[in-house]
């Protein structure tokens, strides 16, 4: 059973290309802050990043790794692997920074976190899934606890 648990607004920097390889193009996209809403709430901390792989058939692998630090003054370490595929021409726009709307494609991660606060292992003791949608500046991922 899927509980949903809170929303994320994660603001993104523009993507550095590494370049490209057999694996397809290689780059890195920085987190420079957000937002947490919901069951928790507080904020995104600028310094984390999203790395991720567009591979020649369209899918994109993505690897983020970034910091919470909610209202109660709790700090939560994310860790997201996911993926995101489209129409070619979908895939296209959003690589170009383009609004799309997020029914035209797929984008869902597997969450874990980590925090050394009491009340908060909730969190580290559940898989959460994020279904998630890419604007031109932000990430938008509702988060489910996987019960």
């Amino acid at each position: 059973m899927l509980t949903e648990v809170f929303s994320l607004a994660v603001d993104v920097g523009v993507p550095q290309s590494i370049g490209k390889d057999a694996a397809g193009e290689r780059r890195c996209v920085p987190i420079t802050g957000g937002s947490v809403s919901g069951k928790i709430s507080g904020v995104v901390l600028a310094g984390g990043a999203d790395w991720q792989t567009l591979r020649p058939d369209g899918l994109a692998d993505l690897d983020a790794r970034y910091m919470l630090k909610l209202s109660s003054g709790a700090q939560v370490e994310v860790w997201s692997r996911g993926l995101r595929i489209g129409p070619a021409d979908v895939m296209a726009k959003l690589a170009r920074g383009e609004r799309v709307d997020p029914s035209s494609y797929y984008m869902r991660t597997a969450m874990r976190f980590e925090t050394a606060a009491p009340d908060l292992q909730w969190l580290v003791q559940r898989l959460h899934v994020g279904i998630g949608e890419r604007t031109p500046d932000q990430v938008r991922l509702k988060v489910y606890s996987v019960d």
